[in-house]
């Protein structure tokens, strides 16, 4: 089953330390790009997330977001350092000493003083720990909705390879008539010269120019790449670029195609494959 490279999930999950939401954005890209963004507390994850980011996304441009939003009720504590604050109380009761008894201590003054206030660090174990578990889950959203993507994708390949299945049959059918029609044109052009011809050298003649208009090889090409894009819709194995070169080659025998026709019915017919190919190439771009 094919996935798309495009996609959204996002999943919250709460705790004692707050909300986590995590968010994950996917668009098509030749190869895996990732963008991620922590909380400050969770700067030592990111090695691990995007180890298994990379575990679960093969292909395109994804844009991984974390977000922790704390529970006021448990906000970080103050904690106020009081060897220092002793210090800074003795050292400016002996500047005001030394100037004569003169002037207040002003509290906050001294609690602007550097490091008299510092946070009490948090265990943020439990919450990397969460955060893990959110982004893996959420991943596998994203593998879900790109899932999704694909089948609709796969779903309209199929339908293309089904059309240009009846194009090549189309035209395998009118391979006859096209044959005895050169050989009917060039057998009047050779009589409207009035000159006696050799039978076999016109029979050589009109046999290298239906060789050389030939186009049964580019047919069995094309009804072999049929095949072989449908066998890879169905594999479990990342299909995006095995789709990609069957697209070039698809383009290329609807090229050959046309540049041999010598019929309108067969032009026709390589024109409306060439729309189906480019149909299908715009939807490949996307395929992981």
């Amino acid at each position: 089953m094919i996935r798309s490279m495009t996609g959204f999930a996002r999943r919250e999950r709460q705790g004692p330390w707050g909300t986590l939401t995590c968010e994950l954005r996917s668009v098509n890209h030749r190869y895996l790009e990732l963008s991620l963004r922590l909380p400050e507390d969770l700067r030592g994850l990111e090695s691990e997330a995007r180890q298994l980011l990379s575990a679960n996304l093969r292909r395109g441009k994804v844009d991984a977001g974390m977000y922790l939003r704390g529970d006021p009720a448990t906000a970080a504590a103050l904690e106020i350092n009081q060897p220092l604050l002793e210090q800074l109380v003795a050292r400016a009761g002996e500047v005001r000493a030394a100037a004569g008894g003169g002037g207040q201590i002003d509290p906050l003054d001294l609690l602007r003083w550097p490091g008299v206030i510092r946070d009490v660090e948090r265990d943020v174990t439990p919450i990397a720990a969460a955060a893990m578990e959110l982004l893996r889950e959420t991943a596998a959203d994203l593998n879900e909705a790109r899932a999704r993507e694909g089948a609709r994708i796969r779903d309209m390949l199929v339908q293309r390879c089904e059309s240009l299945r009846d194009s090549v049959a189309t035209v395998r059918a009118r391979l006859p008539e096209v044959a005895a029609r050169i050989r009917a044109r060039v057998i009047e052009r050779v009589a409207q010269l009035g000159t006696p011809v050799d039978a076999e050298r016109l029979e050589q003649e009109v046999t290298l120019l239906a060789y050389k208009m030939d186009v049964e090889e580019e047919l069995d090409r094309l009804g072999s790449h049929i095949t072989e894009t449908l066998q890879v819709l169905d594999s479990k194995e990342p299909a995006g670029r095995r789709l990609d070169f069957l697209m070039q080659e698809f383009n290329r025998e609807a090229n050959t195609l046309s540049s041999k026709s010598q019929d309108t019915g067969t032009t026709r017919a390589a024109v409306d494959m060439k729309v189906l190919i480019e149909q299908m190439r715009e939807q490949v771009q996307n395929v992981e």
